[in-house]
């Protein structure tokens, strides 16, 4: 890809925002703004009972509460199954004696270059949760087959890794 004139538009907590002019083939030079992220991890804890274990917080860029699976920033360098696990404790006290791979996609590449790296976990113990000092979150342990139809049903799970990683899992469950 060709590049030029790049240049850093804004410089916050999480995002960075640059702006930057691509060659688009036969089209020429067109001016285009990206929000950098470091991206992340999300981890579907899977019990042996066929339950998912959710949970819900607040999204203040929706303004409302979704139910997600455990997720979170990674860090400088982390091992995205090490940050997934980490995520996971903090945010549920759940501890996966395995964590199995379900990809990585790009929710929103026309903006974002955030990757997000998906696990399912297995052989769950519960252990404390240690949230972050801003987070006040909620468990919900429901059927998996029921967490695919929420998905599916485009109401109730309406947050994208969640519905990505149901729709990767289902086939590992079934």
């Amino acid at each position: 890809m060709d590049t030029r004139n790049r240049s850093t538009l804004f410089e916050g907590l999480v995002v960075k925002i640059e702006q930057m002019e691509v060659r688009v083939g036969e089209k020429g030079w067109h001016v285009f703004q990206v929000v950098r992220h470091p991206g992340g991890v999300g981890v579907l804890p899977l019990h042996d009972d066929g339950t998912v274990t959710l949970i819900r917080q607040l999204r203040p860029a929706v303004g409302r509460r979704l139910l997600e699976i455990p997720a979170g920033r990674l860090d400088p360098g982390e091992d995205p199954a090490e940050c997934g696990r980490r995520e996971l404790t903090e945010e549920t006290g759940l501890v996966a004696g395995s964590i199995r791979p379900l990809g990585f996609f790009y929710p929103s590449p026309g903006v974002f270059d955030e990757m997000l790296h998906l696990y399912l976990g297995t052989g769950l113990s519960q252990g404390d949760p240690h949230p972050e000092h801003y987070e006040e979150i909620e468990t919900v342990r429901i059927p998996l087959e029921e967490a695919l139809r929420m998905a599916a049903d485009g109401g109730e799970i309406l947050d994208a890794k969640t519905i990505v990683a149901l729709l990767r899992a289902g086939r590992f469950a079934r």
